[in-house]
């Protein structure tokens, strides 16, 4: 059974949500409304379902209708004639295994649409997140950068000061100018980049997004319930939506090689037909007049003897489509697993990283602080402040992509294994506490 669609349940746990509060959640909100690629898997599931309703047309009666009226001279004659007819046809499908079969195959195509769309929407939530996160990345990494430039613009002037007075030799200063034009120029890409994922994020939700909240300092990453890695992998086999659409595309391509076969096979149908005609014959001095009123019922046996070939071919060109979604649906099978477990892994370990990410950042801070204070009495060198300032930059940027993975390897758990929800995105959703706004143009 399908589960209900992730766009109708947010759109009911977001109808009391504040309507500008730009968080993870109405962030999704403007994606769901406004991203292509999701309306493009709409219409193609609506595209796919109206295949069974023809399917199932070929089936039900086929009811036609036709009139005429004529009038005719004849040069040299005198008379004129003049008809009118009409003629109704009833046929119905007693018996043709093709329609059957067709029918069937494309009723399981219409359930692989649906599972196509669920993954459709599970995608979009992963896609949406990880603009959301990239956005959030470049963020903390371009707050990082203008503090590493300010700090290499003081150690610069400092060494410049020293110079001056003969503290410092020239090297001090060469070194400190060449830090601090490169620490000037890594904000310039570091902020190109921010604007890129900012206009990454736009091109999912159609809107520019300016305010965002963030990952807190205090975060502490948990492993979700759900049991150990087998747990997640076998509940991913069972209910992964693009696993249950190969399934059914699989059932449909053995309905389809039951098609193909069927143009062997004899075909009935059940016929009626009504008709009236009347004619008009009008000859000097006199009229003559005619009707004609009729109808027939009856069964119509069609049995195939020869088509050059074409049902075999058929057969083999349906058999090669079957066998091609069976392996499709391995791959995916394989594939699935493999990802479900990498991302199990890589959440347990990244909860590792992000304590080891937090406590490299204390230590780098700690050395930096360390290092100005040497150098003000004289222990530590310039260029000893320069090298533990570009190792607090390169720990920042570090622990703020370590978080924010940890969440992303999260949602591609739950997307593996076909349990991507609204609660999951509420519960992300709740651990970003912190507002943060774009920065000045």
């Amino acid at each position: 059974m399908l589960r209900r669609p992730l766009v109708l349940s947010l759109a009911l746990a977001l109808s009391s949500a504040p309507v500008f509060a730009e968080d993870l959640m109405q962030t999704y909100e403007l994606a769901r409304v406004n991203d292509p690629q999701l309306s493009i898997a709409e219409s193609q599931r609506l595209s796919t379902r109206e295949n069974a309703v023809q399917a199932r047309a070929g089936l039900l009666p086929q009811i036609d209708g036709s009139a005429s009226l004529g009038r005719s001279h004849e040069a040299g004659e005198t008379g004129t004639s003049r008809s009118r007819s009409y003629r109704a046809n009833l046929n119905q499908s007693v018996f043709n295994w093709a329609q059957i079969s067709n029918l069937r195959a494309q009723r399981d195509y219409s359930t692989a649409a649906d599972y196509d769309l669920e993954a459709a929407g599970d995608e979009l939530v992963s896609r949406t997140a990880n603009a959301y996160f990239d956005v959030l990345v470049a963020l903390e990494t371009l707050a990082a950068a203008e503090a590493a430039e300010e700090a290499f613009q003081k150690q610069f002037d400092y060494a410049d000061k020293r110079l001056e007075v003969g503290l410092a030799p020239i090297t001090d200063v060469h070194e400190a100018r060449a830090q601090y034009d490169g620490a000037r120029a890594n904000t310039i890409l570091v902020r190109n980049a921010l604007q890129d994922a900012y206009q990454a994020l736009a091109e999912i939700t159609g809107t520019p997004i300016n305010a965002l909240r963030a990952l807190p300092e205090d975060f502490r990453p948990e492993l979700p319930a759900g049991g150990d890695a087998e747990a997640w992998v076998q509940r991913a086999l069972e209910t992964n939506p693009s696993l249950q659409a190969a399934k059914y595309a699989v059932q449909g391509s053995e309905h389809g090689v039951s098609t193909a076969r069927a143009g062997h096979l004899p075909t009935l149908g059940l016929g009626v037909t009504y008709s009236n005609s009347t004619g008009w014959y009008s000859p000097s001095p006199g009229q003559v007049s005619a009707t004609d009123e009729g109808s027939s019922i009856g069964l119509t046996l069609t049995v195939p003897i020869f088509s050059g070939g074409e049902t075999q071919s058929r057969v083999r060109q349906a058999i090669a489509s079957r066998d091609i979604a069976q392996d499709q649906l391995e791959q995916g099978r394989r594939a699935i697993e493999r990802n479900t477990r990498y991302a199990y892994q890589a959440l347990v370990a990244g909860i590792s990283e992000v304590e080891a990410r937090r406590l490299a950042q204390v230590s780098a801070q700690s050395a930096y602080d360390a290092s100005q204070v040497g150098l003000e009495v004289g222990t530590r060198t310039v260029i000893d402040v320069l090298i533990n300032q570009q190792n607090l930059f390169s720990a920042k940027q570090q622990y703020a992509t370590a978080k924010y993975n940890y969440l992303r390897n999260r949602l591609l758990l739950e997307q593996a294994a076909g349990t991507l929800d609204v609660a999951t995105v509420q519960d992300v959703n709740r651990l970003l506490t912190q507002d943060v706004t774009a920065p000045a143009q």
